[in-house]
């Protein structure tokens, strides 16, 4: 989890590691606070968001986004409903949902900064309007101005990609 958020925003493998380590190095400091608080996997994600965020606006000049995104139905997704066929996608499907995983992240790493960290942060960190605006320092309505320009530069990119198919 911890990595794989760092990863998501910052889009560097490298940058991700250091980030994580950080994050577990605070982790360890507060080990007698955490061990046995429930809340520690929240602790975590959030402590992995603003480790990221901070690295984000320190080196802000040389970040890309790279994401591992899940498919579009999440980790519950079955492609055959109603249990038609077993959970074993045919080798063509699972073909087809790379590609389009593919050409999401494509769509997703062109986007403008402005637009992809608030994006991801929505979307893939499950992080409320106020949240984003309060970690970016941006209002809120900018926060939405962002994702919902974001959603459509990805919309287009992604349904002309479909039509040259």
């Amino acid at each position: 989890m911890v990595f794989a958020t760092a990863v998501r925003l910052l889009g560097n493998a490298a940058d991700a590691e250091d980030a994580a380590q950080t994050v577990f190095l605070r982790a360890f400091q507060r080990f007698d606070e955490l061990a046995a608080n429930p809340a520690a996997g929240g602790w975590l994600k959030t402590t992995t968001r603003n480790v990221c965020l901070n690295h984000l606006s320190r080196y802000r000049a040389r970040w890309r986004f790279f994401s591992e995104m899940q498919g579009r139905g999440g980790d519950d997704f079955d492609p055959y409903p109603n249990g038609l066929a077993s959970h074993v996608l045919p080798v063509v499907d699972a073909l087809e949902q790379a590609d389009e995983h593919d050409a999401l992240e494509r769509a997703v790493r062109g986007l403008p900064e402005s637009q992809r960290v608030p994006l991801v942060l929505f979307h893939f960190e499950d992080a409320s309007y106020q949240e984003i605006a309060d970690a970016l320092g941006i209002s809120i309505g900018k926060v939405k101005t962002d994702i919902h320009r974001g959603r459509e530069a990805l919309r287009k990119v992604l349904s002309s990609d479909d039509a040259t198919r």
